[in-house]
């Protein structure tokens, strides 16, 4: 039921935006899977939130979960100044939880020595799928040399047969995930 649920919910965003969805995989040094428990969220380098809740109703309606948004009305100086194109400019807190996050996640420098190519959000993905392709690169091809710098490997989903599917769907729907709102709202399709 949790990989239907995953599945769902990375098929929904890949439909809105199938240029700008990338999904990774992290890991340590000695390769084996990070479980992460805190989502954190960043748009447009304006607006970020970090919590425990999942991005499920489940979360939202049943678990005790928290989550802060922010955002910041101090703006960041560095170009890109409104990499949205928006006119909402970019904020410092947002951009330096990401920027912070994805040195992490490439073995960049702490200090930001090196954020060239990961200022601008469109530079930053291709320099965060470049460094996870390498580092997939390197396991497919045995483990040879060095291993490439990075925590990150494209997320690679395992596709449920329709046999499985069949019974984890209801599950998911039922237990997993249940829509805790009141009947009269789920009736009427709102919140």
């Amino acid at each position: 039921p949790n990989m239907v649920g995953r599945e769902q919910a990375l098929s929904l965003c890949e439909r809105a935006a199938p240029d700008r969805v990338h999904v990774f995989d992290v890991e340590n040094h000695a390769g084996d899977p990070v479980y992460v428990h805190a989502k954190v969220c960043v748009v447009d380098d304006v607006w970020a939130s970090v919590g425990s809740d999942n991005f499920n109703r489940r979360s939202w309606t049943h678990d005790s979960e928290l989550s802060c948004a922010v955002l910041d009305d101090t703006p960041d100086q560095r170009e890109p100044t409104d990499p949205a194109g928006r006119g909402d400019g970019a904020r410092s807190f947002a951009r330096d939880l990401r920027l912070r996050l994805w040195r992490e996640h490439l073995d960049r420098d702490p200090d930001g020595a090196d954020d060239a190519d990961l200022l601008d959000p469109a530079d930053a993905v291709a320099a965060v799928t470049t460094a996870a392709d390498a580092l997939q690169q390197w396991y497919d091809d045995g483990q040879v040399g060095e291993r490439p710098p990075g925590r990150l490997r494209p997320h690679r989903p395992e596709r449920l047969p329709w046999y499985t599917r069949a019974w984890a769907l209801p599950v998911y729907r039922l237990v997993y995930d249940p829509d805790g709102r009141p009947l009269r709202a789920r009736l009427a399709g709102t919140w």
